[in-house]
């Protein structure tokens, strides 16, 4: 094979492979622009926006004898302000709803941050929810996951 064949064949070869990788890096899930981790043991919330640690702040998940779902969940909704039909109407602002009626929110208890003392939704302090409830409305829900451990 000449010296021309060889180069041409090379070209090929690079050609072949610069589509393999714009297909492949394409291909990858791009990663949460914010992502809310939730340990339940030390009731904190860890908020990183592009990858960048923003916030930690305390949080109440769910008391004895009632339960905040664990796992990686999008928000399925966000409601700037709800009251809790479940719960004599209580107030729930800057609500994300994750699973079903579970949501991170807002609230006027704040004495009880850092201690497990709800019903199973995830609540922060007025102004940390109000923040959350932002990023998520900057970045999208389809950009935002949630991971409760």
């Amino acid at each position: 094979m000449s010296a021309s064949a060889h180069i041409a064949k090379f070209r090929w070869i690079a050609v072949f492979f610069a589509l393999f990788a714009g297909v492949l890096f394409q291909a990858a899930p791009a990663a949460a622009g914010v992502i809310a981790k939730v340990d339940i043991a030390t009731q904190r919330m860890t908020v990183i926006v592009d990858g960048n640690v923003e916030a930690v702040w305390a949080v109440s998940t769910a008391r004895r004898g009632y339960y905040t779902p664990r796992g990686v969940y999008k928000p399925q909704a966000l409601q700037r302000m709800h009251y809790s039909k479940k719960y004599h109407n209580s107030p729930m602002p800057y609500s994300v709803f994750f699973k079903g009626g579970y949501a991170v929110h807002g609230t006027y208890e704040v004495g009880h941050l850092g201690k497990a003392a709800s019903h199973g939704c995830i609540r922060l302090a007025p102004r940390n929810a109000a923040a959350l409830y932002q990023l998520i409305r900057a970045h999208g829900v389809s950009s935002t996951q949630l991971e409760i451990s």
